[in-house]
């Protein structure tokens, strides 16, 4: 087959929707209620029943070939597959509607919808008034230099009212900064309560954040997904997460298995997503799997930020084939779109074009000539319908009167056209609704996967619980995730282990086997410092693991597929064993090549307060991690602030002389706690004694002078004293040394503790990081 013929065979896909003779079967469809031509909505008259996604997926496909991709594109499948029965049995259509099946219409309504942000002015003042700023000479010459001295009121949407219904694409079009984005995330609950005025109904009710997490999803127009794992583990996940704890594994898995062959990813299912340093799937086939853990449950509203954006023309028409077959399931899609082709514009029911946050336009899509007609601008044939209207609009907001006409026609259109139809009796408008909750709990009966759905109770929040599963459910999925992506990738903890032994071998060799000495002694309290200091600065790479994840964080948890607490658990359940492991490379490497005291017993404490350190260090980052939202920035504030704890941690000074203004900063610091156990660790033995007699000259000038002049200078002492000092005279012991050190107020297993408290406690800031700074929500 030649490219052309490839082509026209495409372009024929789109000009041509579904008839009675395809093999897509709708099963509460009769042959003779499927018409050749017009909109699929029309395909669809309210005396028959929407098919759910359920329904759907037990015989998915077209009957026409679509294009194979560019290359390593997965095709869609047309192929059918098993039945997937994902209900009970238990529940009837007729019981609920009270005899013959029931159209189950969700019809989305949004009114006057108006929100506005502040943003500053800037206001021009000539250079030669500014200080410091430039200015090559003045009068006609000199330069203006925008300053912020006031702020005004921007509108980023502007009383837009309309209706999406289910089985429909509704695409929202517009140029950059029309308002297409901020228009998707009022309707998504995405924008905080008293910014946004207008109202969103679903079937004539409010739709409380609650509800609405769980009927609905949001596909942002990143690919924030995890690049090691397999796109059949991607789908998997996602089913674990927003699929009810009452299903089965096996019934998930086979609701994974029929989506992939709905979203043509059959040939990839095996393929991990991948990086820019690990090869996957193809732009296309990552987007199509981005929608795919979006729609795992079946949603009822499913929101798509330009979905389209940055694929090939054949990727994208994959994309929203695959759209179009989740609204004839019986969702309502809306997704916003830049300038879609003329293959695209065929899959579309109804287009919505904002300019500068107002409607400009709101229909069919067979509706533009005539609309652009009537306004004085008819569409020249063989042109491109939307990318005529676009370019329109922007001539029209480049002109002085802006698009001020055009928004006063569509209005005008928009009665005219209201009046029509209800003069007529017809459109899909004007036809009655079910109630929410009766539209919904039809649905399920139905087959539909609304995720912990309940058909019981009274008002709209108690039919839909909070989370789909339990919290120990929940910490089991995401640590085995989390497991899975980094075991593929063990470079990362390859790269932490060889610096840990690195750093221990450089300490051991560098303080090899010290005595016990006056000399020994200092030697012992540096190496303490910096490897206490190091265990924390060794902790700094745990910064971009929650950087990478904040995103896919922030979409999961914005519609409840797990909880906070239930990700911070799992966080910390999974670092352990790393953790665990390093903490024992390091006290190998280092406790016998350096000769530290207390034998066993002493190795097992080092060991602990080792382990507890890198737990603190890490908890510590990790809270970080959740306050800073870039990595450098990040970087220079955990070195920064690791090194005002070693300041502060009575090594350079001791704690008897850190001035009274800053003493409650040697408390807070983290290494102060682990620098002193591991002190009280090596010098608790009363019985050591590291200086005697004559040693006591050693860290003076004396220690220079013959060993028969400091004889002498021991008797005078002696004398002196009155007490007899000889050369074998233990001078100094364990406790001394922690005395001079102000080592006195807390044992070593105080130590112990608190330090392994400042994990706990950091991991609990880490959590209310997350409560309060991942609302997701536009103010």
């Amino acid at each position: 087959m030649t490219p052309g013929m490839a082509e026209d065979m495409s372009l024929s896909v789109v000009s041509n929707r579904p008839t009675r003779g395809d093999s897509l079967q709708l099963p509460f469809f009769t042959a003779a209620a499927i018409p050749e031509d017009g909109h699929h909505r029309d395909r669809f008259p309210r005396s028959t029943v929407s098919p759910t996604l359920g329904q759907l997926l037990k015989c998915v496909g077209d009957v026409h070939k679509e294009a194979t991709g560019d290359g390593g594109e997965t095709p869609l499948h047309h192929h059918s597959v098993d039945v997937l029965d994902l209900s009970d049995g238990s529940s009837s259509s007729s019981s609920i509607t009270g005899g013959a099946p029931r159209d189950l219409p969700f019809v989305l309504h949004f009114a006057n919808l108006s929100y506005s942000v502040k943003v500053r002015r800037k206001f021009l003042l000539p250079s030669f008034l500014i200080p410091g700023a430039r200015r090559p000479c003045l009068g006609p010459d000199a330069v203006a230099e925008p300053i912020n001295l006031f702020s005004r009121t921007k509108t980023l949407l502007d009383d837009i009212s309309g209706v999406a219904h289910d089985g429909e694409i509704l695409a929202v079009l517009g140029a950059s900064g029309s308002g297409k984005s901020t228009f998707i995330d009022a309707l998504a609950n995405r924008i905080a309560k008293g910014s946004l005025k207008g109202t969103v109904t679903l079937n004539g009710e409010p739709l409380e954040s609650r509800m609405l997490k769980m009927i609905s999803a949001y596909v942002m127009q990143d690919d924030l997904l995890f690049p090691m794992l397999t796109v059949e583990e991607t789908l998997m996940f996602a089913a674990e997460f927003r699929l009810p704890r009452t299903l089965s594994k096996s019934k998930k898995r086979l609701r994974v298995q029929a989506l992939i062959e709905q979203l043509g990813l059959r040939n990839a299912a095996k393929t991990v997503i991948g990086d820019e340093g690990h090869r996957g799937v193809s732009g296309g086939e990552r987007r199509r799997v981005s929608i795919g853990i979006d729609i795992i449950h079946d949603p009822i509203i499913l929101f798509l930020d330009e979905p389209t954006s940055g694929l090939d023309s054949t990727s994208a028409f994959m994309v929203v084939k695959v759209l179009q077959r989740i609204a004839q399931s019986g969702s309502i899609v809306i997704m916003t779109v830049h300038q879609p082709s003329y293959r695209l514009l065929g899959l579309l029911d109804r287009l919505l074009f904002l300019s500068r946050g107002q409607t400009v336009y709101s229909g069919p899509p067979s509706n533009l000539p005539t609309f652009f007609s009537e306004f004085g601008h008819p569409i020249p044939e063989n042109e491109n319908r939307t990318e005529f209207a676009l370019d329109l609009i922007r001539e029209l907001e480049g002109s002085p009167g802006g698009t001020k006409s055009l928004v006063e026609f569509n209005k005008s259109w928009q009665n005219n056209t209201k009046n029509i139809v209800t003069a007529g009796g017809g459109g899909r408008e004007g036809s009655a609704e079910l109630s929410l909750k009766e539209a919904i709990s039809v649905s399920i009966s139905r087959g539909k996967l609304v995720s912990g759905t309940a058909t019981s109770g009274g008002g709209a929040d108690p039919m839909v619980p909070t989370f789909a599963n339990p919290f120990w459910v929940e910490m089991a999925v995401l640590s085995k995730r989390s497991i899975t992506n980094s075991r593929r990738m063990p470079e990362l903890f390859g790269i932490r282990l060889g610096a840990i032994l690195v750093t221990g071998f450089i300490l051991a060799t560098m303080f090899w086997h010290l005595d016990s000495s006056p000399k020994g002694v200092q030697e012992r309290l540096g190496f303490f410092a910096f490897a206490m200091s190091t265990t924390f600065y060794t902790c700094a790479d745990a910064l971009p693991v929650f950087l990478q994840e904040r995103y896919i964080f922030m979409r999961e948890t914005a519609y409840n597929a797990y909880r906070r607490s239930s990700y911070v658990l799992s966080h910390s359940l999974v670092a352990l064993p790393a953790l665990v492991f390093l903490s024992l490379a390091f006290s190998a490497a280092t406790f016998w090549a350096v000769g530290l005291d207390g034998g066993l017993e002493g190795f097992l404490f080092y060991f602990l307060i080792i382990l507890a350190s890198f737990w603190a260090g890490s908890s510590f980052v990790t809270f970080l991690s959740g306050v800073v939202p870039h990595v450098m920035l990040g970087y220079t504030i955990v070195v920064a602030i690791l090194a005002y704890f070693l300041l502060f941690s009575g090594f350079f000074i001791n704690r008897d002389r850190i001035p009274a203004y800053w003493i409650w900063f040697h408390y807070l610091s983290l290494v102060k706690y682990p620098y002193e156990a591991v002190l009280q660790n090596e010098f608790d033995d009363p019985t050591k004694c590291f200086v005697r007699g004559a040693q006591i000259f050693d860290s003076t000038p004396l220690g220079a002078v013959p060993e028969a002049v400091k004889e002498r200078l021991l008797k005078t002492i002696s004398g002196t004293l009155g007490m007899s000092i000889t050369g074998s005279t233990c001078l100094t012991t364990g406790a001394d040394i922690l005395q001079q050190q102000g080592v006195t107020d807390l044992s070593k297993w105080s130590c112990l503790w608190i330090t392994v408290a400042w994990g706990f406690l950091f991991r609990a800031l880490f959590y209310l990081s997350l409560l309060l700074g991942s609302k997701n929500k536009r103010r």
